[in-house]
């Protein structure tokens, strides 16, 4: 996949992942890797991001005897993922385009 493109679905993968229920960084790795391959330097960059924008919210629970870091989705975490729901028409419509101008 183009690093572009991936670059900009990320942080939505990140996002639906956390809608399920909290969790924290090697979880969300493996949660996502059947649909888009993630790396640790390039999950935490975003999780920071989505910290930082509101959309997520973090806190530490002890576990094994360490604290791990745990993120939760916020009410605007969500209204980025409804955005970009009620936007994948358009996206697709940028598809079938693109589809149709490669058929010719």
């Amino acid at each position: 996949m183009n690093p572009q493109l991936k670059k900009g679905l990320l942080e939505f993968c990140v996002l639906a992942t956390l809608k399920k229920e909290d969790s924290y960084g090697y979880q969300i790795i493996k949660d996502t890797s059947n649909v888009v391959e993630i790396s640790d330097s390039t999950l935490y960059p975003i999780l920071k991001r989505l910290e930082a924008q509101g959309e997520i919210e973090s806190y530490r629970v002890e576990h094994n005897g360490r604290l791990r870091k745990y993120f939760h989705l916020t009410l605007a975490g969500q209204a980025s993922i409804d955005s970009f729901l009620a936007d994948w028409p358009a996206v697709m419509g940028i598809y079938t385009y693109i589809r149709e101008c490669n058929n010719d």
